[in-house]
Formats: C-alpha cells, structure tokens, sequence
C-alpha cells in the first residue's frame, strides 16, 4: 500500500528515509530544511512557514495563515487523506514542545478515525493508533511496547504473544494498566474490540 510520509518540524528522529515511486512525501513547515539536509524529494510543502522562516520556493506550495485552527500537520494530513491515501509515516513529530507532541497523538487519532492508519517514527520509538480494530507484529520484535486508551474505556482489547497478554480486557483513560508489556520474540498482535488505543514501540531500527 502506498504511504504519505510527512516530514515534521520538531526533533529530529527517522530520518533519513526512501519513498517508493508511489509514495507521497510532503514536508511540514520546519520540515523542508530536515528534508534538504538528507535529500529526501517532496511532492509537496504546507505550512505558515513561521518554523522555517521563509516562503519556500517549491513547485507545490500551499501557504496556510498564521491564525488557523489546523496544525501544519493535520493540515498535511487532510492534503494527503484527499489525496486517497490511507497509510502514513510522520516523522520529526517527536519532542521539542510538549503541546506539539500530544497534539500529533491527536493526529494519529484522526487518522485512525479517518480510516487509516498512522505511525509516528522517532530513532527510538514508534506510535500508532488504531480504532475498532488490530494491528500485527512479526516475529523477531524486541523491546517494551506500551497501550493506553485514548477513549474513556475502550473494550475487548486483546494483547497476544507478549510478555504479559490480555484477552478481551477493558482498558480505561485513568488507569495505564498497558504500560510497559514486552515482545518476546514471537508473532504478536494488540487489537480492540471498540475504542481508540494509542500503541507505543520501540523503533527496531535504532
């Protein structure tokens, strides 16, 4: 499947990376310079450009104002969702302001929400969010892999082939019972029956 990869203006992390011919990549704002640096082609650059500080020149440009209740991420993100997309890869989404963290979650959550799924990628870490539905791991996974719930309860929620598994439990917004769970080397899934749940692994790659 193809993926919209968005390259963000926070603290550096997953990149450098290589697009597919049919990918799509659009740089945020900030996000332009990271993808400068590595050489990394983009279809397209969205943002107030207050990041970068500079209007871009750019085959594709879309300027958004200043005062704007979109992110430049979600407002990439939207672009890419009209665009029939439907995988997406963010990156240098992580750290930097707090605010801006949690609002890309919140992004994941309204991709999800939309029909997609999407990753956050970071040199150490990968979040996703999936809604009424599963996401899969091959064998071979390493690390902690974390689950909370970004819905007040989100209910059959399923943990296989992890350290600690779970089989139909419910899991609340108040209460991070899904902190900290492991791979241990075996295929494994996390998947919900109804709810929103934010998933956070650790990147294989670092």
């Amino acid at each position: 499947m193809s993926i919209c990869h968005i390259i963000c203006a926070g603290e550096e992390g997953g990149l450098p990376f290589s697009p597919a011919d049919d990918d799509y990549v659009i740089a945020a704002d900030g996000g332009l310079a990271y993808a400068e640096r590595y050489g990394i082609r983009t279809d397209a650059v969205i943002g107030d450009f207050d990041s970068l500080g500079y209007s871009p020149e750019h085959g594709n440009v879309l300027t958004l104002p200043v005062r704007k209740n979109d992110t430049d991420t979600l407002a990439a993100v939207r672009y890419g969702l009209d665009k029939g997309y439907r995988r997406f890869r963010l990156y240098c989404a992580l750290g930097g302001r707090s605010s801006h963290t949690v609002a890309n979650i919140q992004t994941l959550a309204y991709i999800a929400l939309s029909g997609g799924r999407g990753e956050m990628i970071s040199d150490r870490e990968v979040f996703t969010v999936i809604r009424n539905s599963e996401i899969d791991f091959p064998a071979g996974m390493r690390g902690e892999i974390s689950v909370f719930s970004l819905t007040e309860e989100s209910h059959g929620v399923r943990e296989s082939g992890l350290e600690y598994p779970a089989d139909g439990i419910t899991v609340t917004s108040e209460f991070p019972i899904g902190v900290s769970n492991a791979f241990t080397g075996a295929p494994s899934s996390v998947g919900v029956e109804d709810g929103i749940l934010l998933i956070i692994y650790e990147n294989d790659r670092k």
